[in-house]
């Protein structure tokens, strides 16, 4: 972390680097991913002396993690929609496709 850095942001930095552990990340790559993305919540906040325009006017990092958590623009992964079927029971899902089980859970 930079030097300055408040006692929020080391926390959110060792959050993250932590989550990305528990992901399988490599701790290099860890804390690659978590400096990146503390360094961008401080620019967009306002908290350092420069800043790129792509981080200032780019999404959030959180409402891009949102969006590939499994419900943004592709939706659900193939193995979600198949786990939903199989609770619901739902017949010859062993022998579809991605848009054949998002069609049948009426998704």
């Amino acid at each position: 972390m930079p030097r300055g850095s408040s006692p929020k942001r080391e926390r959110q930095y060792e959050h993250i680097k932590e989550s990305a552990e528990d992901r399988g990340e490599s701790e290099k790559r860890a804390k690659e991913i978590a400096a990146r993305t503390v360094n961008k919540e401080r620019a967009r906040a306002g908290e350092s002396k420069t800043a790129s325009p792509l981080s200032l006017e780019d999404m959030s990092s959180g409402k891009r993690g949102g969006q590939r958590s499994g419900r943004g623009a592709q939706g659900p992964t193939y193995d979600q929609l198949y786990a939903e079927a199989q609770r619901r029971n739902v017949e010859g899902r062993s022998h579809m496709n991605k848009e054949q089980l998002k069609r049948a859970l009426g998704k």
